[in-house]
């Protein structure tokens, strides 16, 4: 996803997530595979939060609420289901915020994306959800009411509240050459790379002539600034509107590929610690202001801070490609604003959630996939957003930093 720790976002995600949201985060990769870190830091912060606090917790028995029930949704409720690093508490449709309100359409988009590549549990359904995607909004609640059961996702303890981050896919300009300041490269992944783990960090990569030489030929594009390269290492992927040696100028996508399994460092935490002040969102403007102010040795050290290193492969982008995001972790284009970043160990890729939200980002209420993941998405009740493509999406992500709960709608 989705950041003062050692950990960093995985790209697609892979990004891909951001502790705080001045600090940088990623996917799915996330680097994020966007993408989206401490645990101790993610609970001083829900600790500490100023936003709206999310409707009191209900408890973990099951009990169907006293009003508001829905018809069809009745009988005896299931056992709860222990599913990896998290337990699952069913309960009644009407626990679910927004249920009845959430355009769900938007998120059928996500769910056929899904339906490319199943997993075992919901493949048996993915030809009604192929034929739901005409159906009006009240037949597909209606349809999931009596097809899937909804489950409050928790920690093994108990604990119902967590965290939503985001991350999102920047567009950036560049050049298929060096040169006219264009001195940043991207590269491919090196032949070497499963040769030595950890690979060669950040800045032996910039200064040693064995990491030079394993890189070279491997340049995909470069780019101008290397505070937006970083971005896009910790994001995970994005696209480049890019000038060919013959002039021409097209969109790619350069998607997360691998990287140096280095520790994941914050820039912006480093900033902090050497006493220049906290940034302000988003953190690529208010960094490359720092990056002007300074002599490039000291942009250089910033940099070097983060010994994570982030390889990418170029695919081409389509019309059709250009409505989604990159793939996620579980194979299949993301869906801005339907699709998310979670624990695997948590909630399985390809189910369907439902997602509570409220804070400094606006409030959610909405159906979801779990389609990506990201080194700092860990836990049961942890999620990256994946807001979309370009600088609107990436003031989304940069304010997004709130409370979260999550139900799982599994298969009845």
């Amino acid at each position: 996803m989705n950041t003062s720790s050692s950990n960093a976002p995985r790209a697609s995600s892979k990004s891909k997530a951001m502790i705080f949201p001045w600090i940088p985060s990623i996917r799915a990769g996330r680097s994020m595979r966007l993408t989206r870190l401490v645990p101790i830091i993610a609970t001083v912060l829900l600790a500490s939060c100023a936003s709206p606090p999310l409707p009191p917790s209900p408890t973990s028995s099951g009990a169907p609420p006293a009003a508001g029930s829905r018809p069809g949704d009745s009988g005896p409720l299931p056992a709860s289901i222990v599913q990896g690093k998290s337990r699952w508490v069913p309960v009644r449709w009407a626990e679910l915020p927004g249920f009845e309100e959430d355009q769900l359409f938007e998120a059928w988009n996500a769910w056929l994306k899904s339906c490319e590549r199943p997993g075992p549990v919901f493949a048996p359904l993915c030809a009604e959800v192929r034929r739901l995607s005409i159906a009006s909004a009240e037949e597909q609640r209606n349809w999931m009411v009596s097809r899937l059961q909804p489950y409050r996702v928790e920690s093994p303890q108990g604990a119902a509240d967590g965290l939503l981050t985001s991350y999102f896919e920047p567009v950036l300009k560049a050049s298929r050459q060096p040169g006219a300041g264009f001195d940043v490269p991207l590269y491919r992944t090196p032949a070497s790379l499963g040769s030595r783990k950890p690979w060669f960090s950040r800045q032996e990569i910039d200064t040693l002539p064995e990491a030079r030489a394993a890189l070279k030929g491997r340049e995909i594009a470069w780019l101008a600034d290397p505070v937006e390269a970083m971005s896009l290492h910790i994001q995970g992927s994005g696209r480049l509107s890019i000038t060919e040696p013959d002039g021409a100028q097209r969109m790619i996508r350069v998607a997360y590929a691998g990287s140096n399994e280095q520790p994941f460092r914050s820039v912006t935490q480093w900033l902090l610690d050497q006493g220049e002040g906290r940034m302000t969102t988003p953190w690529v403007e208010s960094t490359k202001a720092w990056a002007a102010r300074n002599p490039p040795q000291r942009v250089q050290q910033m940099l070097w801070s983060n010994p994570r290193y982030t390889f990418f492969q170029e695919q081409p982008l389509s019309e059709l490609d250009a409505a989604f995001g990159p793939k996620g972790a579980q194979g299949v284009a993301l869906t801005p604003g339907r699709s998310i970043a979670v624990d695997p160990g948590s909630i399985p890729y390809g189910t369907p959630v439902w997602l509570a939200s409220r804070g400094g980002a606006g409030s959610l209420q909405k159906l979801v996939l779990a389609q990506d993941t990201g080194s700092a998405i860990t836990g049961a009740v942890r999620a990256d957003y994946f807001a979309g493509t370009g600088p609107e999406a990436g003031q989304f992500a940069a304010r997004m930093n709130q409370p979260l709960r999550l139900w799982v709608l599994w298969p009845r």
